[in-house]
């Protein structure tokens, strides 16, 4: 099943069911008024919405065309955003990058952080930037939006509170990130709202591509209409989604609408490309001795989408302008 966010509007918009290949949609605020409402209430919709989805997707019943333009993110706000840092070589350049040592527990406890929630950005919407000093990057990531989802929950029980699936460009203002974490207090002014792709599809819509609590799709990222990003999403994720749930439910519990992230997809084989730029910033260096990679600016696009092995275009495109604030 294939969900969306119409702008209807309101803060939080309108659900929408959408066709598999994202070409047309039907309105389901009779089943379920928002996303959050849906989750709130899943096991009580989730058969309606289903059925809907299927006569739509039969054409059994009518659909309107859909203009992603007119999208939302999922969830316009969510309750929670807890995102991961599931990919070890990320972490490993992103580290060396800003001159610090990879944690010690690196392979045996995720890395998450809690980013703002209140105000997301659409998938087609302008990312602002104040000052390109601060170093404007882009962060590739699949998100899964949970359940209500219990206190001490472990990954062998973690799927069935994986309600559904889409993407993410976390942005990140690098510049801002070293002098932050010298403080001692984490990520805040360094991490401004995130973009999310058009649809949230549940996870079955990814067949055997969804194994394991991972994506096993390639991340495509384009900057300025340069493919720059071919990375696989799942074959390197060291930690998956249903270890990073059993992670943040450690000492409490998550409501319904908790928004939970990967992390950039990232590979060791360079010929993947990067899904954000101070990955290839890192490589510069090591190749050079300096950055030969500008963060972005102010005219700069990015496009980021998965396609799955048929071609279908999973959770749509988020293609984003890079606008003077």
């Amino acid at each position: 099943m294939k969900l969306a966010t119409r702008d209807d509007g309101t803060r939080d918009g309108a659900l929408l069911i959408v066709r598999r290949d994202g070409a047309v949609a039907v309105d389901a605020t009779d089943i379920a008024r928002t996303m959050q409402d849906a989750l709130d209430r899943w096991d009580e919709v989730e058969p309606a919405l289903q059925a809907r989805f299927e006569a739509l997707q039969s054409g059994s019943i009518p659909g309107e065309p859909l203009d992603i333009a007119t999208l939302h993110a999922p969830l316009p706000r969510a309750y929670e955003w807890v995102d991961g840092s599931a990919f070890i070589s990320h972490i490993v350049l992103v580290r060396k990058a800003r001159g610090a040592e990879p944690p010690e527990t690196l392979r045996t406890e995720p890395l998450v952080y809690q980013g703002g929630s209140s105000d997301l950005l659409a998938p087609t919407q302008d990312i602002p930037l104040v000052d390109e000093a601060w170093g404007l990057d882009f962060e590739a990531e699949i998100v899964c939006i949970l359940g209500d989802t219990p206190q001490g929950t472990t990954a062998d029980k973690a799927a069935p509170y994986v309600k559904l699936v889409t993407l993410c460009n976390d942005i990140t203002l690098r510049n801002l990130i070293p002098p932050e974490l010298k403080k001692g207090f984490g990520f805040f002014v360094s991490k401004p709202a995130s973009a999310f792709g058009p649809f949230a599809v549940t996870p079955d819509e990814l067949g055997s591509a969804w194994q394991d609590g991972r994506v096993h799709l390639p991340m495509n990222v384009w900057w300025n209409d340069e493919q720059v990003g071919k990375a696989e999403a799942g074959e390197e994720m060291h930690f998956s989604f249903h270890d990073l749930v059993q992670h943040i439910t450690k000492t409490r519990a998550f409501g319904a609408g908790t928004l939970l992230g990967s992390g950039t997809i990232a590979n060791e084989d360079e010929t993947n490309g990067f899904s954000c730029i101070a990955e290839r910033r890192m490589r510069d260096i090591l190749a050079t001795g300096a950055p030969q990679t500008r963060f972005m600016q102010a005219g700069d696009t990015v496009r980021i989408e998965v396609r799955d092995a048929e071609g279908v275009n999973v959770f749509g495109t988020i293609a984003q302008t890079v606008v003077s604030a």
